[in-house]
């Protein structure tokens, strides 16, 4: 007689074979770096305080900012990796938001995003994965892309994915050029835009969590049109949380900060 009621589960898990992987237990006093892992790129403004405590961004370091609608995300962080390149470093712009008639635009407004080199994702809409593994292949110090949802999406969408697995294949990517496992043998730096919850909280999995080093947002204070706009670290290895720093947007082509920083 047939049993009835719901059939039962049956867990899928991946069997691991472990016998044959050699466990390595590391000891920091005999691992060396490059010293220059260890020197931050500035943003040359008063944010490079809340960076680090050594001020500015580590190579090989992952940045994840959120951010209110309008508040400025893009045009923030485009004006710290424009400081960057300004100092002789090599920085690239993933878009996954604007075409190049918005860019045109925007540079109309912004004159210093001109000489940024970008990558428009909609322009490799039929191979997005192999577009971006290519150009992070080359080497940069400082990688800006907006944002880390449309860049997926295009890539979720192109090989058939699941969420997890293009979650995945993105952190593994950014991790091995993080270990400056490209072309130019540099750690590169990224600052991902990434969305967030209806509670205004960063969205994703732990594992995105876990491997940022730190995790910004973008906020009004207040409301209406005098509504003032500031940045503060929830998340920060390298540096302190909870302090605000407050920005405008208001005189155009540049940002200006509170404070500025004094060299």
């Amino acid at each position: 007689m047939a049993k009835r009621g719901r059939p039962s589960k049956v867990s899928q898990v991946e069997v691991c074979n472990f016998n044959d992987t050699p466990i390595k237990l590391i000891k920091m006093q005999d691992v060396q770096f490059n010293d220059d892992l260890f020197v931050p790129i500035k943003t040359r403004t008063i944010v490079d305080s809340i960076l680090s405590t050594e001020g500015g961004v580590f190579p090989g370091t992952n940045t994840v900012i959120i951010g209110d609608p309008g508040v400025g995300k893009s045009t923030v962080l485009l004006d710290w990796i424009a400081n960057m390149q300004d100092q002789g470093k090599k920085v690239l712009f993933i878009s996954g938001e604007m075409n190049e008639i918005d860019m045109y635009g925007y540079v109309k407004r912004f004159p210093k995003f001109g000489k940024l080199p970008i990558m428009f994702m909609g322009d490799y809409s039929n191979c997005p994965k192999q577009a971006v593994e290519q150009v992070l292949d080359t080497g940069y110090d400082v990688v800006l892309i907006d944002s880390w949802a449309e860049v997926t999406a295009m890539v979720k969408d192109q090989m058939g994915w699941a969420r997890n697995k293009v979650e995945s294949w993105m952190l593994d990517l950014l991790e091995k050029n993080n270990k400056a496992n490209n072309q130019a043998n540099k750690n590169t730096a990224f600052i991902c835009i990434q969305q967030m919850t209806k509670q205004g909280e960063f969205a994703g999995s732990n594992r995105i969590k876990h491997m940022t080093t730190a995790m910004a947002a973008l906020r009004f204070d207040g409301r209406g049109r005098d509504a003032e706009r500031y940045i503060e670290f929830s998340k920060n290895r390298r540096g302190g949380v909870g302090e605000k720093i407050f920005f405008s947007l208001h005189r155009g082509g540049t940002v200006d900060y509170s404070f500025e920083m004094v060299d």
